[in-house]
């Protein structure tokens, strides 16, 4: 096993197979009783996007490879990368992530974007931009920011639609322009339901909106993932495994990329026992995603 290979596998799984239960679950990540010590207060904090760890009762941190280090030094054991990776190959059996899929991310580059400022929509060019992918302008503001951005390379400021992720980056949307504003990651947002059974993972954040129209505005019930970009498909792993789900429901694309997307979600489903996974996608399958069909409901075109 090369350390490549060592950073697919979720800490998650780790602790999990060290025996390690989750002491409590929050939004970016999971506290653990700290499994390199002793405390009586869980301290020991597994970020979910990033697969990386903290432990705050020694500030000390990093990669699954650094915990694998730390916890072989804990017991006594050579603890050298080397023998970090060769603990891990022993294993075997460790769930990795969510397969990633490989295909063309065709978000641009945006090293030139700067973010210059957040508010509210009201810029008239984007309400008829979510109008006419038929997201009401209430719900496009509950979930969605104006975002004033600034182009160093043309150096010219435009307006977009901004989808606030995990880690505090943005997707980008207007009539003309398609983005992000790194660094890119996932977005969770929870349900109406404290406890609940059913998690729905979104491709992009349109299909995610469109749902919500559908349920007429309502806030769904069970907790959703939005990938915003197949890149970041691996980063749902530890939103998913150890929650409590029974169903997962996937709104992929209906295309060659979502294909692959839904397999490797049901390949990963199929290790994690008492999930069952509803692929949702021949629900539009006469188009080429849920926000597609819905405008086609609508009467609207792209």
């Amino acid at each position: 096993m090369n350390i490549e290979q060592a950073k697919s596998i979720a800490l998650s799984a780790i602790l999990d197979k060290l025996g390690f239960k989750p002491a409590k679950h929050r939004v970016k990540e999971t506290i653990y009783l700290s499994p390199l010590r002793d405390e009586n207060t869980a301290s020991f904090h597994v970020h979910h996007a990033k697969n990386v760890w903290f432990d705050h009762g020694t500030s000390e941190g990093g990669d699954i490879v650094d915990f694998v280090c730390a916890w072989l030094k804990s017991k006594g054991e050579a603890h050298t990368i080397r023998d970090a990776l060769r603990w891990l190959a022993n294993m075997g059996d460790l769930a990795p992530f969510i397969a990633p899929v490989n295909g063309i991310d065709n978000t641009p580059e945006d090293n030139k974007l700067i973010l210059k400022k957040v508010s509210a929509i009201q810029e008239k060019g984007l309400i008829h931009y979510l109008e006419s992918r038929g997201i009401p302008l209430v719900i496009g503001r509950a979930y969605l920011k104006e975002l004033r951005v600034y182009n160093q390379e043309s150096c010219k400021t435009f307006f977009a639609l901004g989808f606030k992720n995990e880690d505090d980056g943005y997707e980008l949307r207007n009539k003309l322009f398609k983005g992000c504003i790194r660094p890119k990651a996932i977005t969770f947002i929870r349900g109406e339901k404290e406890k609940p059974q059913a998690i729905h993972v979104f491709e992009g954040f349109m299909d995610f909106l469109s749902l919500i129209a559908e349920n007429q505005g309502k806030r769904l019930r069970d907790d959703a993932i939005i990938l915003n970009s197949l890149s970041c498909l691996k980063q749902a792993t530890p939103y998913i495994k150890n929650y409590g789900y029974e169903k997962v429901y996937t709104w992929m694309d209906n295309d060659k990329a979502g294909q692959k997307a839904t397999a490797a979600l049901d390949a990963f489903l199929e290790t994690e026992p008492g999930l069952m996974h509803k692929p949702m996608n021949r629900c539009y399958a006469l188009h080429k995603d849920l926000n597609a069909a819905y405008m086609h409901k609508l009467g609207l075109t792209a």
